[in-house]
């Protein structure tokens, strides 16, 4: 069971749109506009990343902010932002879903000058023997 879309605060807003500046878009919708395939390929997509753009190929401005609205309601996700061609939208994870962190290691580094000079010790010594 998907969790309902919470409404976003600005500075939620800003977050999501700073992580999604780097990203592609991973959902093209084309002529035939909101199809189920394109529906099911959202639902993927946002099940993998939950953070993710989508490129409208036609129409124009008025269709388009039509079409994010339909997507938000049909994917149960958050409207992030709207430029162009582009829609970015946000479906947060259930905590059942939310990918493992890698715990961190408590495993200590060796400063590089000291590690370098223990590898190079073995070998100058070699050279100034000869």
């Amino acid at each position: 069971m998907r969790p309902m879309p919470r409404e976003l605060t600005p500075a939620d807003r800003q977050t999501l749109r700073g992580r999604a500046h780097r990203l592609d878009p991973v959902v093209w919708i084309g002529a035939d506009g909101l199809t189920a395939a394109v529906l099911a390929e959202l639902e993927r997509a946002l099940k993998a990343h939950a953070l993710i753009k989508i490129r409208v190929m036609g129409g124009d401005g008025d269709t388009r902010e039509r079409l994010f609205g339909e997507i938000c309601a049909a994917t149960d996700s958050s409207p992030v932002q709207h430029i162009g061609k582009v829609l970015v939208v946000y479906r947060e994870r259930p905590p059942a879903e939310q990918p493992e962190q890698p715990a961190a290691t408590s495993r200590k580094q060796a400063p590089r000058r000291e590690a370098r000079s223990a590898r190079r010790a073995p070998r100058q010594a070699k050279l100034r023997s000869r």
